[in-house]
């Protein structure tokens, strides 16, 4: 069985719209269980629990929320070691376009590389100039169709990179699928 943790902290319910999105994608795969926890209830079982994770945070001043960072410092700080070798991802919301959204995935993305997450971005683009080689990324709440889109394809594809990575289930490789997939544009 597959398990996918999607863990988010959002301030105006726009990164959790997200999560709820990234979730949804992950599900798409069979035999793929989904926890998704706030950083206030998740725990460090949550993270242990899991074979893939993403992480969402609203963009604080291009880097991720403080409740974010003192999750991973106090929470999993103990936890050291005991999480080496799964994979992440990262996702993050802006009060608009241009807002550090991509600063704010990367920053998520180092804090996960330091705890040893194999992490990924995706190639594929979710339309027309919608790219996600960091991350899903939102101009407020996900309502375009392309952004909701993104944070579909980010959760399918940690699902897929899980079953492969850590259940050697070779025929979820996105290479191996027929599902469309968009090249930039």
């Amino acid at each position: 069985m597959n398990r996918v943790l999607v863990l988010f902290d959002s301030q105006t319910g726009n990164v959790r719209r997200m999560a709820e999105l990234v979730a949804e994608g992950a599900r798409t795969i069979a035999d793929t269980e989904v926890r998704l926890r706030s950083v206030e209830e998740a725990t460090a079982d949550d993270v242990r629990w899991c074979d893939g994770l993403a992480v969402g945070s609203p963009t604080n001043m291009g880097i991720l929320s403080w409740k974010m960072k003192r999750f991973w410092d106090e929470t999993m700080g103990p936890a050291w070691m005991q999480v080496d070798g799964k994979i992440a991802c990262a996702f993050s919301s802006a009060g608009g376009w241009g807002g550090g959204m991509e600063l704010a995935c990367q920053s998520i993305l180092t804090v996960l590389m330091n705890f040893g997450f194999l992490t990924f971005g995706v190639t594929d683009y979710a339309g027309k100039k919608m790219t996600l080689h960091y991350g899903a990324v939102a101009a407020k709440e996900p309502r375009e169709p392309e952004t909701l889109e993104s944070c579909r394809i980010l959760g399918r594809r940690l699902a897929e990179w899980t079953a492969v990575m850590a259940h050697g289930r070779k025929d979820e490789h996105p290479a191996a699928k027929s599902i469309p997939r968009m090249p930039p544009q």
